[in-house]
């Protein structure tokens, strides 16, 4: 892939928020441990930022409790299209041994769209690296299609070389 392509599909690094909606703790401690300088995912332009409005992917941990299902749709509706939403552990996919329990909504899927599913309890940090890259290739999809629909390019990228004003 050269250069002008690839800037069409990530013109900036996967900025990524995180979303604990009842989980252990477990997986967001993997998630961390990612973000360290063994596997430091960081290097593949994946970056966690503070507010849901700058985000391209949302991370979200543990099944989903009624104390967040609002919480949860809210943060949703706040991250601007295109958005992939990736879940984290066993809890967050299928309920996990808490499936049945009297104060979950259910899984994620239940509440929201969900994009790619990283098993495990926690998943090792070789699975969520896995996944990353699966949200990357969702992410390069969705805006080919919102580029086709729009009669767009991509984004605008300048030439290198010669004045600004040529």
């Amino acid at each position: 892939m050269n250069l002008q392509n690839m800037l069409k599909v990530l013109p900036k690094s996967l900025w990524v928020f995180t979303c604990n909606s009842g989980s252990c703790n477990g997986c967001d401690i993997e998630i961390v441990a990612t973000l360290g300088p063994r596997y430091d995912i960081e290097r593949f332009g994946m970056k966690l930022v503070g507010s849901p409005r700058h985000a391209d992917v949302l991370l979200v941990t543990g099944p989903v409790t009624k104390f967040m299902t609002d919480k949860l749709r809210r943060i949703y509706s706040q991250i601007p299209d295109p958005k992939v939403v990736m879940v984290i552990g066993n809890c967050g996919c299928s309920g996990d041994v808490f499936y049945e329990s009297y104060n979950l909504d259910g899984p994620v899927d239940n509440v929201i769209p969900v994009d790619v599913y990283i098993s495990g309890c926690p998943p090792r940090p070789e699975a969520i690296i896995e996944g990353v890259a699966k949200a990357v290739m969702k992410l390069e999809s969705l805006r080919s299609k919102t580029e086709n629909k729009n009669g767009q390019d991509g984004p605008n990228v300048p030439k290198t070389g010669g004045a600004a004003n040529d």
